[in-house]
């Protein structure tokens, strides 16, 4: 473990300062015209990839990253990989490098590496490539704040997925590049609207609240309570009709 973190401090380069950081936008709306190619070669704008009836788990990434993009994309793919919701239909991945210089044969090839960790070549996860002003509408949208050294030629650049709603609003951010699989599964819930996850998930959700100090999804003394409550009324629902069927059946007798 401290082996892990050495290597992730070695992966911020020491002329990154103030210009990486990440500035929350949340309710902010994505700019869906912002046009895109994806790793076939094909144009799209961001609404295309984002917008449907269930959340996406965005990637700003850029595909020559030496260490920490891979580190990110990895602790996703092992999240995904134990998660019992299959995806491109409860949720959605889609990966879009920030690096103007990336292309179409980059997208692919990053694509293939990390499909082939989750053994799923046809996984439904987008790698997208953009321009300039694409790119520039999108990591100010998300406060996604980077820097690149021109004699190092790499990036420094933040540890940060987005959880994107299915009308493409920002609902949360989630640091770090490993990703715990019950965070991961309710700022879906929470992002999807009510539309992902089944009844007993979205109970769930009630119990739990994401705390920004820790960055974490904790315990909610309430939501226990409030979920307490609705199972000791359901029980006592159940009670009340086997009670009145017993009469009916006295009754009929």
């Amino acid at each position: 473990m401290r082996l892990f973190f050495f290597a992730l401090l070695l992966s911020v380069p020491a002329w990154a300062g103030e210009a990486v950081d990440v500035e929350e936008h949340l309710g902010q709306q994505l700019p869906l015209d912002a046009e895109f190619t994806d790793q076939a070669g094909r144009h799209l704008r961001l609404g295309d990839a984002v917008l449907g009836n269930t959340p996406t788990i965005l990637v700003m990434s850029y595909y020559e990253c030496p260490m920490l993009c891979s580190l990110v994309l990895q602790g996703l793919a092992d999240a995904t990989e134990q998660m019992d919701w299959k995806l491109g239909e409860r949720y959605r991945m889609l990966t879009i490098s920030f690096d103007p210089k990336d292309g179409a044969h980059n997208a692919d090839l990053k694509r293939n590496s990390v499909l082939e960790r989750l053994h799923r070549s046809d996984a439904s996860w987008p790698f997208l490539v953009g321009k300039e002003p694409s790119i520039k509408a999108l990591t100010d949208a998300l406060g996604f704040r980077y820097s690149y050294d021109e004699a190092a030629k790499q990036y420094a650049h933040p540890a940060v997925v987005f959880v994107i709603t299915p009308d493409g609003h920002i609902s949360r951010y989630l640091y770090g590049v490993q990703y715990p699989l019950r965070d991961l599964k309710l700022a879906l819930i929470e992002a999807g609207q009510g539309r992902t996850g089944g009844a007993f998930e979205r109970i769930i959700l009630t119990c739990f609240r994401y705390n920004p100090a820790t960055r974490r999804y904790g315990p909610y003394v309430f939501g226990f309570l409030r979920a307490g409550s609705l199972l000791v009324a359901t029980a006592l629902g159940i009670s009340i009709l086997r009670l009145r069927r017993r009469e009916r059946e006295k009754g009929a007798s």
